[in-house]
């Protein structure tokens, strides 16, 4: 069933009308969900815009007409609709919460299986700030308490420039705004301008370009991180569709996090909300 349009806002101007009407057409055929957008769509429309003008095209009518002539150009179009935004230590709430009592439960389950390490997924990693916020919540607040328990990462995003970036772990200043002070200059060195995550904390990440869509790692995970992607952006098939593989690839006694300002299509079985008021799930126990 088709979600039903969002009304457009009495104060847009109607050159702004028209590209919502466009995305309002565009996103369902890329299984995408216009209520996503609607706060962020400035930054697929600046894509889009460039993209014309490359074709040299005056009007979104002569784009949308190239678009059903042309199929190959519709890969192209879900590449500028895959949102950047990111900061290390996003949701402090949440981040500090799993340091708290998250990991620790996690290393609970790991030892009552006979097992020496835990597996994490950031899925939708984008630049990495997620991936490297967890490596570094374990090496300077887990780690020395259980130097006996390692912790994996695999971080996957679809945008190969984006994986490139993570790769590489170099930020401004504004991405680092929420992280606590002294890890800044724990955990990273400035160059030009710009801070890059030191070597040892890249260890733990397994970086891939994967589009979660298509294709998502092997499991078991005890922890997966799928926040402001999948239940935001996604149609609601779409996310059913992903919630069931992040269930089989979910260990049981693992944690889904979620975006803070997102809620899940479906409660799979033997799932529970892990804290109240918390975008954290459990499965079983």
């Amino acid at each position: 069933m088709r979600e039903p349009l969002i009304q457009k806002d009495a104060t847009v101007t109607d050159q702004e009308a028209k590209w919502v009407d466009f995305l309002q057409w565009a996103l369902p055929r890329l299984e995408l969900r216009w209520p996503g957008f609607r706060k962020v769509r400035r930054q697929v429309i600046r894509r889009i815009a460039r993209r014309m003008a490359e074709l040299q095209m005056d009007d979104l009518d002569a784009y949308r007409r190239h678009l059903e002539t042309h199929a190959e150009e519709w890969p192209r179009l879900d590449s500028f609709c895959r949102i950047t935004i990111s900061r290390f230590y996003r949701d402090r709430r949440v981040f500090d919460i799993l340091a708290r009592d998250g990991l620790p439960e996690l290393i609970r389950l790991c030892r009552t299986r006979g097992e020496r390490r835990i597996r994490g997924w950031s899925a939708g990693c984008g630049a990495g700030e997620e991936a490297y916020t967890l490596t570094l919540i374990w090496a300077l607040q887990i780690a020395p308490q259980v130097p006996d328990i390692a912790f994996e990462l695999t971080a996957t995003d679809a945008d190969p420039n984006q994986i490139a970036r993570a790769r590489r772990g170099c930020y401004p200043p504004s991405s680092l705004k929420e992280l606590p002070p002294p890890w800044r200059d724990l955990a990273f060195t400035e160059n030009q301008g710009r801070y890059c995550i030191k070597p040892e904390y890249h260890g733990p990440v397994s970086w891939a370009a994967q589009d979660l869509r298509k294709t998502l790692p092997d499991g078991p995970f005890d922890l997966i991180l799928c926040r402001n992607l999948a239940f935001t952006y996604f149609s609601i098939a779409l996310q059913r569709d992903i919630l069931h593989g992040l269930d089989a690839r979910l260990s049981t006694g693992g944690l889904l996090v979620i975006g803070a300002h997102e809620s899940l299509p479906e409660m799979p079985p033997e799932w529970n909300p892990w804290r109240p008021g918390l975008p954290i799930y459990r499965k079983g126990r």
